[in-house]
């Protein structure tokens, strides 16, 4: 089988769990598969980066020599844990001295000129996975793989010049990847692709998106025409709901495309959003698999798969405000949303969720907290003063009930609001989409999760109880 593996977070977070995830890829290998192996920043270094680069800009300079020591210490402290051979030590750590090195110097012009732009502050993230993935290459190579460091543009992944939220140019990456990729797989080797970044059509570093090596590994899977992506995590799999809000959350065996571009979206921190789409035209599964429990399945996300029941999770989306407009100019409705929505889009503020009676009285919109300022600083400059009111609530969330079976299945929504009805917890909002895949809707922040652990209940979605499992329909 042809895999494309993706490491991040935990699966990366110490020298230790890097040579675990390079066993894991050499032991797939071993097993007659070819691999390619996408890996992120170790735990918590793109927000660091992040960090320096607004403390940078800034004008502030005497952090830096501090800021790259400690980058310096962690990476040292994961090649001593990851790597036994010193020789391959020592090369690897010439290579991340090279790169620290360059980081130095940029965040120190940064600070000269006080300024970042979009462009520098992609340049400034790709660092965190292009440390890792050296040492990941490095623990492999020590395990006798003959594995090949690429960042994502060497591997031929092309992507317009939006800055921090760049798209790939899939024609062109395509071609190049799977060029590039297939030749070395054909030699044997185990391609280490930083995920996350990527370089225009003129060669200029970009970045997909925070969470964006999910993104890389499904990129380089449909290039390849991958049998199958596999994305390492801390849990079994895609759950029923956060386990840390519902105790008796379990494992999702198998979910559609659509449901797990649902889950995303709203709040599950599986994927990112935009991961599945590169598949969905070949027809390519993935596969979410547990790094300290591998011999679990997992749970497998392909097109068609409907499976059991009519809602499948529930997850919750917080750090979001609601804004409500109201006002006698909404009579003319659509020349309004018109405005409302432009404003918005000119905040550069993303609706997350949108709401409109039939009567056309109010609209409400659902939008990052962090952007709330801003968005109501453009909607009452859009709009003419005194015919509208704007009311903001920044204490909410939203909570998403998701699964296929709903699709034409009558009482679903009664269902899910007497379950929070009986919890006594007011709903603000409500919203379903058209494809009937979700049903959304906004409580008070205090409230998000009684209300998850409510609907989880209501459908039983959590593990049944041992004794329930082992009843059988037939005497004995």
């Amino acid at each position: 089988m042809r895999l494309v593996m993706k490491f991040g977070g935990t699966c990366v977070g110490n020298g230790a769990n890097i040579r675990r995830s390079a066993e894991l890829a050499k032991t797939f290998k071993d097993e007659g598969n070819e691999v390619v192996a996408v890996v992120s920043a170790m735990a918590g270094v793109t927000d660091q980066l992040a960090q320096a680069a607004r403390r940078a800009s800034g004008g502030e300079a005497s952090f830096i020599d501090g800021f790259i020591d400690g980058l310096e210490e962690r990476h040292s402290k994961a090649i001593d844990e990851a790597i036994r051979s010193s020789d391959i030590k020592g090369a690897i750590w010439s290579s991340l001295v090279k790169e620290l090195n360059e980081l130095k110097k940029l965040l120190t012009v940064i600070a000269y000129l006080r300024e970042l732009t979009p462009r520098s502050n992609d340049y400034v993230l790709s660092f965190g996975e292009r440390l890792c993935a050296k040492v990941f290459t490095g623990s492999l190579k020590d395990l006798g793989v003959n594995a090949v460091y690429m960042t994502g543009w060497e591997a031929g992944i092309v992507t317009n010049s939006n800055h921090g939220e760049a798209r790939p140019l899939m024609d062109l990456t395509v071609k190049r990847v799977n060029e590039r990729i297939s030749r070395l797989l054909a030699e044997g080797s185990l391609p280490v692709v930083t995920g996350f970044i990527a370089a225009d059509e003129e060669g200029i570093v970009t970045t997909l998106g925070r969470g964006g090596s999910d993104y890389t590994a499904t990129i380089i899977g449909a290039s390849i025409k991958a049998d199958e992506v596999i994305v390492w995590k801390d849990v079994d799999g895609i759950m029923t709901a956060d386990p840390k809000l519902v105790t008796d959350a379990k494992p999702l065996p198998r979910i559609s495309y659509e449901e797990a571009t649902e889950l995303a979206y709203f709040g599950a921190k599986v994927l990112h959003p935009l991961a599945l789409e590169p598949l969905m035209e070949y027809g390519i599964p993935l596969r979410v698999k547990n790094f300290f429990n591998p011999k679990a399945a997992g749970t497998i996300i392909e097109g068609g798969a409907e499976g059991e029941g009519v809602v499948k999770a529930v997850t919750m989306i917080k750090d979001v405000a609601m804004l409500t407009i109201s006002g006698a100019g909404m009579v003319e409705a659509p020349a309004f949303n018109a405005k409302v929505f432009k404003s918005l889009s000119d905040a550069d503020v993303n609706p997350i969720m949108v709401s409109q009676g039939s009567s056309q009285a109010s609209l409400s919109v659902v939008i990052p907290r962090k952007d709330l300022a801003k968005a109501i600083k453009h909607i009452k400059e859009a709009l003419t003063p005194n015919l509208y009111k704007v009311e903001d609530e920044d204490d909410v969330c939203v909570v998403a009930v998701i699964g296929s079976g709903m699709r034409g299945t009558p009482g679903v929504a009664a269902k899910v609001f007497q379950a929070v009805a009986k919890k006594g917890i007011n709903v603000r909002m409500i919203a379903q989409g058209s494809s009937e895949l979700n049903i959304s809707f906004v409580v008070k922040e205090g409230d998000g999760s009684k209300a998850v652990e409510a609907v989880h209940q209501e459908f039983e979605l959590g593990f049944k109880p041992k004794s329930l499992m082992s009843t059988s329909k037939f005497p004995s």
